[in-house]
């Protein structure tokens, strides 16, 4: 394996179990109660319990477009087109997902949560080191790399939920005026 793969590997590594252990902890407090900051550009806010739904639902659909993507790259290598993938935050499924799972406790969403970052770190073990140049095309942020791919979708997507958790949280810990 090169260094740079295998860097990119660790680091994804590292990442998931960091954001894993991040989640365990919120899971294991009192859930607190207001919305999100404002997502850019849409404006939209959750409560907490939609965005545990929405940690519970979304990994094992990414992992399976990364792995669409990686898979089929293989297929198409004699004409190099990147493989479509993806959905967008308008998606029908995602939304009933996240509507029919809000009122999970989060103790309940870790378990799927944790099994599916298990999944996720198998993926990312797998992945040749020659494979994560595999392009995806995405209809609206257009093509991008199966590292890209995992990093967005999946890694930095997880950071971005659990940071949402954080401010949450500290919402929830402030003195009332």
């Amino acid at each position: 394996m090169s260094e740079a793969a295998g860097n990119t590997r660790q680091s994804l590594l590292r990442r998931v179990d960091g954001v894993g252990e991040r989640l365990a902890r919120h899971a294991a407090a009192p859930v607190p109660a207001g919305l999100t900051a404002p997502d850019q550009p849409s404006g939209e806010q959750w409560d907490a319990g939609q965005v545990w739904a929405h940690i519970a639902e979304f990994i094992a659909y990414w992992i399976a477009q990364a792995d669409q993507v990686l898979d089929g790259n293989a297929r198409a290598a004699i004409d190099a087109q990147p493989v479509p993938f993806g959905r967008v935050k308008s998606d029908p499924a995602r939304i009933a997902a996240i509507a029919h799972y809000r009122r999970t406790q989060p103790a309940a969403q870790l378990a799927t949560i944790e099994g599916d970052l298990d999944a996720l770190r198998d993926f990312i073990a797998s992945v040749p080191e020659d494979r994560w140049s595999a392009q995806g095309l995405h209809q609206t942020l257009g093509v991008m790399t199966l590292e890209q791919i995992v990093d967005e979708f999946l890694v930095g997507h997880l950071e971005q939920h659990a940071d949402q958790l954080d401010g949450l949280a500290a919402q929830h810990s402030r003195p009332l005026l």
